[in-house]
């Protein structure tokens, strides 16, 4: 399955950057969080964090290490879920010239082989829909 999102936003990549960066503030724009079990200060290359979500009215916990930081203009997240789901998140942040083009990238495998992915068409249009409030958020947040 894979989301794919692009918002723009009038304000440098480096707040963009900082803003999605900082653990604390993830529950202010991204609607499917619900808290973290464990998670530093910062996030960094090579962070990791244990995270609380909530699609689709299922609960669920995901293992995320951030493999690549490449600040302030791309961030990939490789997560680990229930039942051997993975997950890889790509947030790309594009200058244009005073404002951001923000790149929102989530592919990620269900479980279950053929049953699974047909589950997954209702999880993936839920989560897509979730995708768009969480930019909308982001957006709002950024800019005011």
């Amino acid at each position: 399955m894979r989301i794919e999102r692009q918002v723009d936003l009038a304000v440098d990549p480096e707040e963009v950057y900082t803003l999605l960066m900082d653990p604390d503030r993830l529950g202010e724009w991204v609607t499917i969080h619900s808290g973290f079990e464990k998670a530093p200060d910062r996030l960094e290359q090579g962070s990791e964090m244990v995270q609380n979500l909530k699609v689709a009215g299922r609960r669920f916990t995901v293992n995320w290490k951030v493999t690549q930081d490449d600040g302030p203009s791309r961030v990939v997240w490789e997560g680990k879920g229930p039942a051997w789901t993975k997950a890889r998140v790509v947030y790309d942040i594009e200058d244009r010239d005073g404002t951001t083009r923000f790149s929102y990238l989530n592919e990620y495998q269900l479980p279950g082989g053929a049953a699974g992915r047909i589950a997954g068409r209702a999880v993936s249009a839920a989560a897509s829909r979730e995708v768009e409030r969480s930019l909308d958020r982001l957006k709002k947040l950024l800019e005011g």
